[in-house]
């Protein structure tokens, strides 16, 4: 497919996916708004929102290098349009494309309190902490209007049930009435994810995400409500935001978080050739320089998918960045992250009705 309109987009391409053997599809009708183009240059794209009626909320997974065993995604796509998004492949099980589609045609899960409501209440269910945010952001900017986030959020505390939230988003406040009392029990806690504070870098690798001050704020103001709260630098991208990890840490540091942890980028599936053709748009003069990183992190390839080492990369680059991140984070004062919430404060529901509703 061509070239999309990339104002307040993050890819800058909508390749069909092949992993599943789809047909072609061909730009025509709601692929794209029915405006005129201007000057042979393609309309720009507006966000659309499909209701998705789930039949389960509560995703399980074993993978033994991921610290959580259950997670609650309201959301499919993501408006933020981070370019480096590993989620982004998924869009590809919808005949939808990983890149543009996955920023602009998005799916919501408005029945997902009422879902989990019925998971937490089988007999045998045994809590855990519930994670908020593995896939898409549950802050994002639909999230405004749905609300869906939120009423989960009223569902865990109602009943006492441990969760974690990782975010990009300052909308996070908004919550702060129900995440805070949760923190107070010993049952939530925050990662906030800053990758660069220069805006520039910013504007193009996360193009809808809140800005980086935005962010520090909402440490502070989590922090300063007794949230436990922790940055993220995740991803770092090899020479482009990998020379701020350093001033990320400390600024961190400076508005309260009490741990931070980092990840190298991955590039999974499509993620690849999307990211490939970002560089190019964006970073030309260093494109060459950034894939040999990261090829040299992942065995020679893109992606390396193993467990363990796809969250740690290996070789002089990946220990390169370990000992910064380590240096820097004792300089800084920050310990590592580690999300140790209650359990025991579980109450199962009552009936078939959330008491909420």
């Amino acid at each position: 497919m061509p070239v999309e309109s990339i104002k307040g987009r993050g890819a800058t391409r909508n390749a069909t996916p092949t992993r599943f053997n789809l047909k072609e599809r061909v730009v025509e009708g709601d692929w794209l708004d029915a405006v005129e183009d201007i000057d042979g240059a393609p309309p720009p794209r507006r966000t659309s929102v499909t209701i998705e009626r789930a039949r389960t909320i509560l995703t399980r997974n074993s993978s033994p290098d991921i610290g959580f065993d259950r997670s609650v995604n309201p959301y499919r796509g993501c408006e933020h349009g981070c370019i480096y998004c590993f989620a982004r492949p998924t869009h590809a099980y919808h005949d939808l494309s990983p890149g543009v589609d996955f920023e602009s045609r998005l799916f919501v899960k408005p029945d997902a309190a009422a879902l989990l409501h019925q998971a937490l209440g089988k007999k045998g269910y045994t809590p855990a902490p519930i994670a908020l945010g593995t896939n898409t952001d549950p802050f994002q900017p639909i999230e405004a209007e749905w609300k869906v986030t939120r009423s989960v959020l009223e569902l865990l505390l109602d009943l006492k049930h441990p969760f974690t939230i990782t975010t990009k988003s300052d909308r996070v406040l908004r919550d702060l009435d129900l995440i805070a009392p949760a923190a107070r029990l010993g049952i939530a806690a925050v990662a906030i994810s800053v990758t660069s504070l220069d805006p520039k870098v910013h504007r193009t690798l996360e193009p809808r995400a809140p800005a980086p001050r935005k962010r520090l704020a909402a440490i502070e103001a989590l922090a300063e409500a007794g949230v436990p709260t922790h940055l993220s630098i995740s991803p770092v991208v090899p020479h482009i935001t990998d020379p701020e990890m350093e001033a990320i840490l400390a600024a961190g540091a400076n508005a309260g978080a009490r741990g931070a942890f980092f990840l190298p980028v991955r590039l999974p599936h499509e993620v690849a050739p999307l990211f490939r053709a970002w560089l190019d748009e964006h970073y030309p003069e260093r494109a060459g320089k950034v894939m040999a990183t990261i090829n040299a992190m992942r065995g020679g390839r893109d992606n390396d998918p193993r467990f363990f080492s796809r969250l740690r990369g290996q070789g002089v680059w990946a220990d390169l960045f370990r000992a910064r991140f380590e240096r820097a984070a004792r300089a800084a004062g920050l310990g590592r992250s580690k999300f140790q919430l209650r359990t025991d404060l579980f109450e199962p529901p009552q009936g078939d009705q959330l008491r909420l509703l």
